[in-house]
């Protein structure tokens, strides 16, 4: 496959889509009858990293943030002893009860769930941040076991939210999707064995596309496009080569990004340009 992005390259497969929903459902239920004495397969529950911001692709990690009772904070926070820890216990507990045969852990933040066909689930299990008015904020509080065990904030509606804008017809034209896509692949095919956040690809994409986007129906073609990677691209490169790493903001929610993963990214880019 050409290292160049292409037009709606990277769809996830049919088949892939309704395993998946099969398998958010099911998890879904089981966190749902544990923690809100419900079976519903979708209440309190969505799509969240790549593929809630359309940048994943058949091989990225389904990211699932799952509400839990504001009564639940309470208790786990009030423990003695990294009480985000034991809710991460109690959210794989509950899903192993679903899926008893599956290799299931608690990892710093998240719940992974590894299935046998190498598809991997993270769920995050987070609360509603509240405002002075007592009304949510739009944001969630989720556990961070490392260091003794506290509590972080994310936004993810807001960063998808800014994707899907600056991604849409008048502006990128599904290029900015098209690019994170790429990076993704490139790196599953030649770099798989470093580690890449996914965040940091979609917000250096987001933050490097300026305005350039696919041809829309009025246009027509110019000798144009390679500068995308020379200009927009390519300067990632020459950035990692003289030890520069810049400050990156997640789109949509403001929240600083982690760079550590930087040299890897120019990496990537230095073989699509």
């Amino acid at each position: 496959m050409s290292s160049h992005v292409i037009q709606g390259n990277h769809p996830n497969d049919k088949d892939t889509r309704t395993l998946i929903s099969k398998r958010y459902k099911r998890i879904t239920k089981a966190v749902n009858e544990e923690f809100w004495d419900s079976s519903s397969e979708t209440a309190h529950s969505r799509y969240v990293g790549s593929y809630g911001r359309g940048t994943a692709i058949n091989t990225s990690d389904l990211d699932v943030l799952i509400e839990l009772p504001r009564e639940e904070y309470d208790h786990f926070a009030s423990l003695y002893g990294n009480g985000q820890s034991r809710l991460l216990q109690a959210v794989k507990d509950a899903i192993l009860d679903t899926y008893p045969n599956t290799d299931i852990k608690g990892d710093g933040q998240v719940v992974v769930v590894n299935f046998s066909d190498d598809m991997k689930f993270e769920i995050l299990p987070a609360f509603q941040n509240l405002n002075i008015l007592g009304a949510w904020d739009g944001t969630y509080k989720y556990p961070d076991t490392h260091m003794g065990g506290n509590w972080m904030t994310t936004n993810p509606k807001a960063e998808q939210d800014a994707i899907d804008e600056k991604d849409d017809y008048d502006h990128a034209n599904g290029l900015l999707t098209d690019t994170c896509k790429h990076i993704r692949y490139i790196k599953s095919e030649y770099y798989s064995s470093y580690h890449l956040s996914g965040i940091l690809i979609d917000s250096f994409v987001y933050d490097a596309i300026g305005w350039w986007h696919w041809l829309r129906n009025d246009e027509e073609k110019s000798n144009g496009y390679g500068k995308y990677y020379e200009e927009t691209l390519l300067d990632l490169y020459n950035s990692v080569s003289s030890y520069y790493v810049p400050t990156l903001y997640a789109p949509g929610s403001g929240m600083k990004v982690s760079c550590d993963d930087w040299d890897v990214l120019g990496k990537i880019l230095k073989r699509m340009v």
